[in-house]
Order: structure tokens, then sequence, then C-alpha cells
């Protein structure tokens, strides 16, 4: 493949790099790019520096439309092609995504524990199952296409351990929880200030690492599940494992049920404070707390038993007296109580104040907004690929070239460091046809004018194909309470 230029819009004065988007076949001008890095789960975890870059592209598809379709870049009319182009392809993505969406809240809604909507369908657990491993797939593949990194479960208990960004002490027994996924966005950091001891209380900043985008889903064992396993895993019998289960959900507030999936969407969460996002974060005193109320309420109750016990003593010839000595050691041993008490919850309001400020979307929400996202994650691929392949032909040996250089882009024109997931675009452009992959390898790429035609005839073929909606699951009944389970056959 010969040398492509796609030249972008004037770069403003102080903006980093060279505009324009090269591609070498012959490796001349664009070096083949090394070992392709990724992003783990554990990456959650590792310092900035050390971490893979990450597959979204922090770019609105406006900023990147207007850049790629300067008329610099193309040829007489063809700039303004492209644009009517790009527009088309975005709506025809998003409505895509609108489709599955479609199907997706359907198989939610029996799971949904905001619908305020009469269910008129009855599902046997078998029917159930399926139903929720529908919605698991469904959000994963969202997900994915939002280019979010997914945080395995065995990473999941480390960053758990890890110091909190708030100074709280958090404990999350993942146990009673039979679905957990936790994906994010954007690991990055932010500055703060704080005050500590050991610098004389003065102001200091510092900098937290946090997710951009934090998504959390999860959905509660069945009881007698979590029983079943309790006993088997500690060797206990029935009454005791359901007296340990029910002590471990006294956290879990009541609104919380067992047959409904919960989604959260947060941002700019502290890396180390993962334990606030869930339903069952139990906020534990910190050594130092330990010390000093310990120390506190020792100090008080010796105090006051030394002076009640000298009046404890006239018990039979005062009793009004050792009575009011009783009184005021139970005074003190309140008191101290209350200070436990009370410093508890004030780590529960500095928690919650937190978490407020942290919180996007919930449940249905969320998966609206991340549909949205997946979409222009779509597009925004979508339009920096085929602004290289509709200058000329391309060959499929050249992709890691064009990979590479549309990384480069990226980074001079916006300054932002990106893993191109190009395989994935162009994927797509072949599977709508607007690039059509040759026998021997060669990609051949409609023009801005005839791609925009192509997507306008499919758009209206769309509901003239669009197939019949058809519910597999569950069984319709009419009226009053729905029976506990459908006839069997």
């Amino acid at each position: 493949m010969s040398s492509t230029r796609v030249q972008a819009a004037p770069q403003a004065a102080g903006t980093r790099g060279d505009d324009a988007l090269v591609v070498d076949g012959a490796g001349t001008s664009v070096e083949a790019p090394a070992e392709a890095e990724t992003v783990s789960a554990f990456d959650a975890v590792k310092p900035e520096s050390a971490r893979g870059r990450e597959h979204f592209i922090p770019v609105t598809r406006f900023a990147l439309l207007d850049r790629l379709t300067s008329p610099a870049a193309w040829r007489g009319n063809e700039a303004r092609e492209a644009r009517r182009f790009f527009r088309y392809l975005d709506h025809w993505r998003r409505q895509q995504y609108t489709a599955e969406l479609h199907e997706l809240e359907e198989t939610y809604e029996p799971f949904s524990p905001d619908s305020d909507l009469l269910m008129t369908r009855v599902f046997t657990p078998q029917e159930q199952a399926v139903m929720q491993a529908r919605v698991i797939r469904g959000m994963k593949h969202i997900l994915t296409q939002a280019n979010y990194v997914q945080i395995d479960s065995s990473d999941v208990a480390q960053i758990l351990t890890r110091d909190s960004a708030y100074g709280l002490d958090l404990y999350v027994d993942l146990d009673v929880f039979e679905e957990v996924l936790i994906y994010y966005r954007g690991a990055s950091t932010k500055r703060d200030q704080r005050r500590r001891w050991n610098k004389f209380y003065m102001r200091e900043q510092f900098d937290i690492p946090i997710f951009q985008r934090l998504f959390l889903l999860f959905k509660l064992k069945p009881f007698d599940t979590h029983v079943r396993e309790v006993m088997a895993k500690q060797n206990l019998s029935r009454r005791e494992a359901e007296k340990l289960v029910k002590r471990e959900r006294e956290n879990i507030p009541p609104e919380v049920k067992e047959t409904c999936i919960y989604m959260k969407l947060f941002k700019n969460i502290p890396r180390s404070d993962l334990e606030m996002v869930f339903p069952n974060t139990r906020v534990r005193f910190r050594f130092y707390d330990k010390l000093r109320l310990g120390a506190t309420a020792g100090g008080g109750l010796t105090l006051g038993t030394v002076s009640a016990a000298g009046k404890v003593a006239l018990l039979a010839t005062n009793p009004l007296a050792a009575a009011g000595a009783l009184v005021g050691l139970g005074g003190i041993a309140f008191r101290q109580a209350m200070n436990f008490m009370n410093q508890k919850q004030r780590y529960m309001v500095v928690m919650a104040q937190n978490l407020y400020f942290h919180a996007m979307a919930d449940n249905r929400g969320v998966m609206l907004k991340l549909a949205a996202r997946a979409a222009e994650e779509d597009i925004k691929e979508e339009m920096l690929l085929y602004a290289v392949l509709t200058k000329e032909v391309a060959h499929r040996k050249d992709i890691p070239d064009i990979d590479a250089a549309i990384e480069q882009y990226l980074a001079a024109s916006f300054g932002v460091s990106v893993d191109f997931d190009i395989t994935d675009a162009l994927g797509r452009l072949i599977a709508d046809g607007v690039v059509v992959e040759e026998p021997d390898g060669s990609l051949r790429t409609m023009p801005p004018a005839e791609a925009a035609l192509h997507i306008d005839k499919k758009w209206d073929l769309y509901l003239d194909e669009l197939p019949e909606a058809v519910s597999a699951e569950g069984m319709e009944f009419e009226g009053g309470e729905p029976p506990l389970s459908p006839p069997t056959a």
C-alpha cells in the first residue's frame, strides 16, 4: 500500500503534534507496532505509569467528525459527502443498538427492581435462569463495545484490601452474591487535599487513583442456596448456618431482593474504595480509632470506678450516695459507648456523602447510558478507519500499519494514548458492506457519496425486514394474582 494521508482541520496554537494521519505500507513513515499492549484486570491497581492503554477514545464524536471532514483532507466536494456519510453511519449504528436494547429490556423486566408495570407472565425457575444468563451476556457485550474493562473476581479481593482514599476501613462479604460483574473505564488519577497528624495537620495535596467510570452488577444468592453452601463449607447444621447467613445479611437493606438484578454506574470512584458501591458495605474501626477510643473509654471508666468505689462501700450506711455513684458510673459507661457509636455514624456519613456525588445511574438507566456509549465508541472507531481506507485500496497485511497510524494521529491531534481496536471496527464496516474484502485480501471501500446511499438503502429496508418479536419464555395469565408457577404439561 502506498502512503496515504488524511489531513485534519488546521491546528490551534498551543496544541500538540502534527494533525496528519499517515499510513505507509512499506514501513518507511510508520514503524510497525510493537507487541500489542493489553489492559488486564490487574491493571486496575497498578500505578499510572505501569498500566496498559485502553481501547476507549476520550474524544467526542463531534470533534472527531470536524477534524476528519476538513476540506483540506479530501478532494473536491468529498469532505461534504464524507460528513454526510458519517452522520448516516452514526444514526445507523445507534439504531442497531436500539434494537438490541429492546430485546435486553424485555428480558430484564422481570428482574428490574424499579419496574412499576404489571407483570402478565410467569416464569419457571429454569426459564428465569436462561433469562438471567441472557441479561448477563447482553450487558457484557454492551460493556465490551463501550470499551469498558472487566475486573476479574480474583482481582476484586486484592483491590478490596487496599487502603481507603477517604480514611475508612470498609469490608464487603462477596459470598452473599450469586452474580457480581465489575467493569471500569478510564483508570486515571485526580488531585485532592488532606490533613495528617504527622504533617502537623497542614493541608497537603495528593493523587488519588480513580476509575472515571465504574459499572457494578450484582444479584443476591437465594437464601436456601447460601445456607446450603455455608453448611457444606463450614460443616454446620442447618440451624447454625441459617443464623450465620442471617447475620451476614444484616447489612443489606431489606429493599434489596434476591429475585432482582441490580446495576449501578458511578463516576470518579477511588480505586481503593470499591467497597463503597456494594449494598452490604460495613464500616470497621481503624487501628488508630480503636486505640484512641479504647484509651478514652478505659481511662474514663477507671477514674469513674475509683471515684465510685468509696461511695459504694457506704451502701449500708448511706445508700443514696452509693446509688448516686452507681448511676454516675453507668453514665460514664453509656457516654463511652455512645462515643463508639457516634464515630461509626460519622464514618457512615462520610461514605454516604462521597458516594452521593459519584452515582450516575441505576438499573435500566445504566443500560440506556451504556448502550449510547457503546454506539458512540463504535462510530468513532469506524470514522477513523474509514478516513484511511477510503483514500485508496488497502490490503489485509497493511492492518498493523494502519492501526499504528491511527494511534499516532490521536496522540498528535488530541494528546491521547489509545490502543485502537481496528479489528472490531473493520469487521463492522465489512458486515455493513461499506468495505469489501477481496479474495486476495484487498480492502475495497465505497467512496463517501456511494457509502451514504448504501446506508440509506439499508435503513429503508430495515423496517421491511424487521423480524417478529417472540417471547420464548413465560406463560401469560389473565387478571388477579399470578400463579406461583406455570402448570406442567
